[in-house]
């Protein structure tokens, strides 16, 4: 019974806060203050208002809420546990290096030398000069 008179008396208030707003001839904003000033009411007339007093002092509803939050928990518990126990073996086969019999592993062609600033170059294959070709004949195709 007191929801629904604070939600009318607000809505009476927000009647009047858009009544003033019109007279200063700013409809657009009137019509807004109006629509949101009408919010309450329709609450209270659809019985929205009432089904959350009732939920909200009881006690039974907030045993449910507590239920609901301890499932919620328990998903989200058992979701991290198996997320790590899947984890851990994962990573430590992704740690141990890839090895193929037969194939040796790649090795640089120059030693570093400890003055050198820049990195050494990579050998380019024939396709990384095609890739090039391309770019460089639209640059010139557009003047740069």
């Amino acid at each position: 019974m007191i929801a629904e008179t604070v939600c009318s008396a607000v809505s009476a208030a927000g009647l009047g806060i858009a009544v003033v707003t019109a007279y200063r001839r700013r409809f657009l904003s009137a019509a807004r203050i109006a629509a949101y000033s009408l919010v309450p009411v329709g609450l209270v007339m659809t019985g929205v208002v009432g089904w959350l007093a009732d939920t909200a002092f009881s006690p039974t509803a907030w045993a449910g809420f507590g239920v609901l939050g301890a499932a919620w928990l328990l998903f989200t518990g058992t979701r991290a546990a198996e997320r790590r126990r899947a984890g851990g073996a994962g990573r430590e086969r992704r740690a141990a290096p890839e090895t193929r019999p037969g194939v040796a592993a790649p090795t640089s062609s120059a030693p570093a030398v400890r003055g050198d600033r820049r990195p050494a170059a990579a050998p380019r294959s024939s396709s990384a000069g095609d890739d090039f070709s391309d770019i460089e004949a639209i640059l010139k195709k557009h003047g740069i």
